[in-house]
């Protein structure tokens, strides 16, 4: 009896190899340059006028997208202000450590601030706290507290310099760091508004001048 031959099982019943799985496709965005965008956009706007999608436009991310990087869209904003402080505090904090006389202290604290509250692409935009922060503040208990730490820290930082200052012999006996720190505070905030309303350079750096002049001469 002649034995029939099997035939080769289809090729529709051959299984095909599993292909690998894919990985997620990389993230198409770096998250500080995404942060540094809304950063930029929320210190020249403010909270309310920025929308989601100006977040979007200018980050390049979606909706999805900035949800899962950064929350929603006042996590974002806070983070925003968070960055912005922690860079404010980069850039001064070794003049504040600095040993140097009090009016070459000051005068580059003020300089730097001046570098700050003039930058931007379309304008000055002054301090995040004093134009965007402050605002939030009043119906937002997280924001206020945070801009009520930074003002903190600042008056102590400009306290530790006029105390030393005055150990040194630099301002007289009757001399009150705290007094003198929050005046130098106070230059630093109506530097950064009259900055956002555009007033030139030159016109706030005679401000810092006669500033500096009476906070380096107190009695």
């Amino acid at each position: 009896m002649v034995q029939k031959s099997k035939r080769p099982p289809s090729a529709a019943k051959i299984a095909a190899p599993t292909a690998p799985k894919r990985r997620g496709r990389p993230r198409a965005y770096e998250p500080e340059v995404a942060l540094g965008k809304a950063l930029d956009l929320f210190r020249r706007d403010g909270f309310a006028a920025t929308s989601l999608d100006d977040l979007s436009a200018a980050t390049g991310m979606n909706r999805p997208s900035l949800y899962g990087a950064f929350g929603d869209k006042r996590e974002l904003y806070i983070k925003s202000y968070q960055r912005y402080r922690d860079d404010a505090r980069a850039a001064m904090v070794d003049i504040f450590r600095a040993d140097a006389p009090l009016r070459e202290r000051l005068e580059r604290i003020y300089r730097i601030a001046l570098d700050i509250y003039l930058s931007g692409e379309s304008g000055p935009r002054g301090c995040f706290t004093v134009m965007t922060a402050a605002s939030e503040a009043v119906s937002d208990p997280d924001i206020r507290t945070m801009v009520v730490e930074g003002l903190t820290e600042l008056d102590k930082a400009f306290g530790i310099c006029f105390r030393h200052a005055k150990e040194r012999g630099e301002l007289p006996e009757g001399a009150d760091p705290a007094s003198l720190a929050h005046l130098a505070s106070a230059t630093i905030h109506t530097i950064a508004i009259r900055a956002r309303a555009r007033v030139p350079r030159k016109e706030l750096e005679a401000i810092v001048k006669g500033a500096v002049d009476v906070l380096c001469a107190a009695k």
